[in-house]
């Protein structure tokens, strides 16, 4: 059996990827890695290490083969059910708790919350929300639902599209979403993560802005007054989104940069 550094040298990955995969079969803190001296890996160890390496090479996610993901210094549980959170999204987190504030009592809407991992950090972030939480799939309910569950954070789960599943009388301060955004032209589908991810989570099978104008045109009907709409969406879908939002009669419309400068996030009010 190879030493635990000659594992790490044995398939053709980054080190720190390397090191992740190999942390999560042997239990093995960093700094133990490094201190690690010339004991061959147990068997076991090598070959789930092995395993996991060679479905990496083939373009597996990291996030999938852990099991893990963060989002805004927490981590969530994630699989092939759900898409994989990322950086972005924390642009759209931002944005709520500074529009609502953290401490004001208000309810809020997620759609498409896929692992939950915004609906879980609002609910969390700002405790005084009210946090519902919608999906069509029902594998990526079940995993928010863990996720609230080991977080512990409080948040009530439908099962529909879009706002169907909500109370019939229900209004919001506040209505976030993620939705299905890549257009099914997009080369990007064929690349990277991205291939492995749930092709539902990331296009609409059209141009990429189908379900943006569902959530636009449904919106109104269900934000109280003064209310916000805030959507994810991709980096040349900005002036579009503002169309779709300034036709659904809200006001107060723009569209926040990530940190790369893009246009990511759009936001109006229901006056």
């Amino acid at each position: 059996m190879p030493t635990l550094n000659e594992a790490l040298r044995h398939f053709d990955l980054p080190r720190l990827e390397a090191r992740l995969l190999l942390a999560q079969v042997s239990g093995l803190s960093h700094s133990a890695m490094v201190s690690a001296g010339p004991e061959p890996l147990p068997d076991a160890q090598w070959q789930a290490f092995s395993l996991l390496a060679q479905r990496r090479q083939a373009g597996e996610p990291v996030a999938y083969l852990l099991g893990e993901r963060e989002f805004y210094g927490r981590r969530f549980a994630v699989s092939p059910a759900v898409l994989i959170p990322r950086p972005e999204t924390e642009h759209l987190v931002e944005a709520a708790l500074d529009k609502v504030g953290r401490k004001t009592a208000a309810r809020v809407a997620d759609l498409g919350t896929g692992s939950g991992a915004i609906a879980v950090t609002l609910a969390l972030e700002a405790p005084a929300w009210q946090v519902a939480a919608v999906d069509l799939s029902p594998d990526a309910l079940a995993m928010a639902r863990g996720n609230a569950e080991a977080l512990g954070a409080s948040v009530a789960f439908h099962h529909g599209s879009w706002f169907a599943p909500l109370p019939a009388a229900a209004q919001y301060e506040l209505i976030v979403s993620n939705p299905p955004y890549i257009d099914a032209a997009d080369h990007h589908l064929g690349e990277g993560d991205v291939r492995f991810e749930p092709r539902m989570a990331l296009t609409d099978g059209n141009d990429g802005l189908d379900c943006l104008r569902a959530i636009a045109a449904g919106a109104p009907a269900r934000l109280a007054a003064g209310g916000w709409l805030m959507v994810e969406h991709g980096y040349d879908q900005g002036p579009a989104c503002r169309e779709l939002f300034e036709q659904a009669g809200l006001q107060q419309v723009h569209t926040l940069p990530d940190l790369a400068g893009l246009d990511r996030v759009t936001l109006g009010c229901k006056p």
